[in-house]
């Protein structure tokens, strides 16, 4: 039997791709969504992935979600943490609400997510729980000390769990991605793109979300049952830790 596989964020960018690839690698796959109905049903009648609709930082909203989805697909084994926002400013000019979305989201909505499948886990002595936390949260960025901030928990958070579920076969990792061709980068001017953001990648490009979604498709898989704990860092080169 297929394994089940929860992708946050799974119908945009660089959740889309993993929900996808998932899917080609034999993972019966459910992405949910925040907010766009349209592009999210576009994305269900294009790719045959089951789509859910909640708020990640709202902890019932995941456990009922959640138990759609085991009542619909059975028990989820794989777990990947990928939903985010961003709400950049200056520090000196960050609100408190900027500051609380992106942590609620982005750091809060690891805890809401991961803590509603933990338990199913450990009792069937399997699991796999991927974060996608960002370069920007290794190295931090101006202008984003909530979203950076909220990363780096990420890390701290898939360190620690992955030595709570290593004695019952769960596997915690997480992975950085650097600058991705996605929508949302895609959106900066041309010309920041070409004279400010790609010359400080070495191998010279924009990543692909497919190449991100391959290093989740991964560490999801048998293969990868002795490495937990571990950060992938996937920026072409730009930032080495």
């Amino acid at each position: 039997m297929s394994r089940v596989a929860l992708v946050t964020g799974g119908t945009r960018g660089i959740g889309a791709a993993i929900s996808i690839a998932l899917k080609d690698a034999g993972y019966k796959v459910a992405a949910t969504y925040a907010g766009n109905d349209e592009k999210a049903q576009a994305f269900k009648a294009a790719n045959g992935i089951g789509v859910y609709k909640w708020d990640v930082s709202n902890y019932e909203a995941c456990g009922e979600g959640i138990a759609k989805i085991v009542a619909e697909l059975g028990p989820i084994e794989v777990l990947v943490n990928n939903a985010g926002i961003t709400r950049d400013s200056m520090f000196h000019k960050m609100t408190p609400q900027q500051w609380h979305e992106v942590i609620d989201t982005n750091l809060t909505g690891l805890f809401n997510m991961t803590h509603q499948v933990w338990s199913g886990m450990r009792d069937g002595n399997f699991g796999r729980i991927i974060n996608i936390s960002s370069i920007n949260g290794q190295k931090g960025q101006a202008g984003q000390a909530n979203y950076s901030a909220a990363k780096a928990g990420d890390l701290g958070f898939t360190k620690a769990l992955a030595q709570e579920g290593a004695s019952k076969s769960i596997t915690v990792n997480a992975i950085c991605p650097g600058y991705i061709g996605t929508e949302m980068v895609l959106a900066v001017p041309e010309k920041v793109l070409n004279e400010r953001i790609i010359p400080q990648i070495p191998v010279g490009r924009l990543g692909k979300p497919e190449e991100i979604a391959r290093c989740v498709v991964f560490l999801a898989s048998d293969d990868a049952s002795f490495i937990t704990g571990s950060t992938i860092t996937a920026n072409g080169g730009q930032f080495f830790v």
